[in-house]
């Protein structure tokens, strides 16, 4: 007999089962469920009294969270992995503080992350892709003490759209803060730019971290659930054998991800009815862990590559990421966030795999992105990176997000003291990597030219 939410929505037994038995081979999980809660009314103009009423307001809001999320997971059978919740991005409640040094907001929301018991909080953040207020400036100085201060608070910056082009000077801010960061937690391999994201384009409802953030436009709390499944997508494409052309592969993961969309779904919107808020959306995204056989790289060698990195890579990605859309815009009329496929390289023990063989390059990393639901994510370059160099990386990912009006983002670790070969291991969802090569041609003339980018012609659609 099907559990009642499973019939509610629909499921036959068949459907049931090939759950159980996705959950139980194939690493089938709902990789999070996040409460976005707005602080719009936590404006004051004093650091410590924001700090005071943001702490109360996400401690109100979420403190069943974690509670419902386990009842749900030991009613339907489905792990989620990860509970979390997403704010206002903090600069914005930062304009009127007169400059003040806002790491205690950022303490204040680390402090709630723990008395509610979610493993991440995201919206420490800014949205600068056309200038900068005296709030944001606040913020930006304030990251590398934050997060190297707190646990579970993580930070996202937004230096680029389609519409408005790409803010060089914030490019070069953002390498500035990324290398403060580093060296404000050398001690544990620069661990603090693992929750730091710089993005152009940036989804203002995406439950994945480090990226997530509350928009604006939001309603005052909202559910957002990300799907995963990248050992079930694998499992799809080797059902199909080794005859099968690649429109039949693509057939076969349109199929997995309608059925991961709508577990997804379910769960989402089950938590949202039992705390009594609106559900919002699903993120279709695959997101690996570093656990053997959940790999995004190995679902793209399922499809006949040799190796994640070799000619082909891109190709089978954008395959790979477009099923993945399609399957999933097919079950649910609510998709958003990221959607597609993630390669982090720390994440993923496939493409860990690939580049310590050599298979793997950044610049090849960077080509995949174009295809991919992000960009570079979680990868670790020697500490003595310069900043232009780091702001540079971001100029050309973000340069790609913005030609072709989608999301792309850096999550890049300058490891302070560590050099290309080396490994830094982190523990946990974040695994570990080797210490990527970089090339070492500067592009401090162009940087330093600062202004902005302006967007492409094809953002002109009115």
């Amino acid at each position: 007999m099907a559990p009642a939410p499973f019939q509610g929505l629909g499921f036959s037994d068949q459907e049931v089962f090939e759950t159980v038995r996705m959950v139980e081979m194939e690493h089938l999980d709902i990789r999070a469920v996040t409460i976005g809660i707005s602080l719009r009314g936590c404006v004051d103009t004093s650091v410590a009294a924001v700090a005071e009423k943001v702490h109360a307001r996400v401690t109100s809001a979420a403190r069943r969270l974690v509670e419902v999320c386990t009842d749900i997971e030991a009613e339907l059978g489905v792990p989620i992995v990860n509970k979390r919740v997403s704010v206002t991005p903090v600069s914005l409640l930062c304009d009127a503080l007169g400059g003040a040094d806002v790491t205690p907001i950022a303490a204040a929301l680390d402090a709630a992350a723990v008395e509610t018991g979610v493993d991440f909080l995201g919206g420490f953040s800014a949205l600068i892709q056309k200038g900068i207020t005296p709030g944001d400036r606040a913020l930006l100085d304030a990251i590398p003490s934050a997060l190297s201060t707190t646990e579970r608070v993580c930070s996202s910056v937004n230096i680029g759209t389609s519409r408005a082009g790409i803010n060089m000077d914030a490019v070069l801010d953002m390498g500035r803060v990324i290398r403060a960061t580093a060296e404000a937690t050398a001690d544990r391999d620069s661990i603090g730019c693992a929750k730091l994201v710089t993005f152009a384009n940036i989804p203002e409802d995406n439950p994945f971290m480090a990226g997530a953030l509350h928009g604006v436009g939001e309603a005052e709390t909202v559910i957002n659930v990300g799907v995963s499944g990248p050992g079930v997508v694998r499992a799809a494409i080797e059902a199909q054998g080794p005859d099968a052309d690649l429109g039949t592969m693509a057939d076969a993961i349109k199929r997995v991800a309608f059925k991961i969309t709508r577990v997804g779904e379910l769960c989402g919107r089950e938590a949202a009815r039992r705390l009594g808020i609106e559900f919002g959306i699903v993120d279709l995204s695959l997101a690996p862990t570093p656990v053997i056989g959940d790999s995004v790289a190995e679902a793209l060698c399922a499809l006949g590559l040799e190796q994640v990195g070799g000619p082909g890579s891109t190709a089978a990605l954008m395959l790979l990421t477009d099923a993945v859309k399609k399957g999933g815009a097919m079950a649910s009329s609510y998709v958003g966030g990221l959607s597609g496929a993630f390669i982090p390289v720390s994440e993923d023990d496939g493409m860990v795999r690939a580049v310590e063989s050599g298979a793997l390059s950044l610049e090849k990393l960077e080509a995949m992105t174009a295809v991919c639901s992000v960009g570079l994510d979680m990868v670790v370059i020697p500490g003595d990176t310069p900043i232009e160099t780091l702001a540079a990386i971001i100029a050309d990912e973000a340069a790609i997000g913005v030609v072709n009006n989608k999301t792309t983002a850096v999550r890049i670790i300058p490891a302070i003291g560590r050099s290309a070969g080396e490994r830094v291991d982190f523990g946990g969802l974040l695994g570990g990597a080797p210490v990527m090569p970089i090339r070492r041609v500067g592009a401090y003339g162009f940087i330093r030219r600062g202004g902005r980018i302006p967007g492409p012609i094809q953002a002109m659609k009115n």
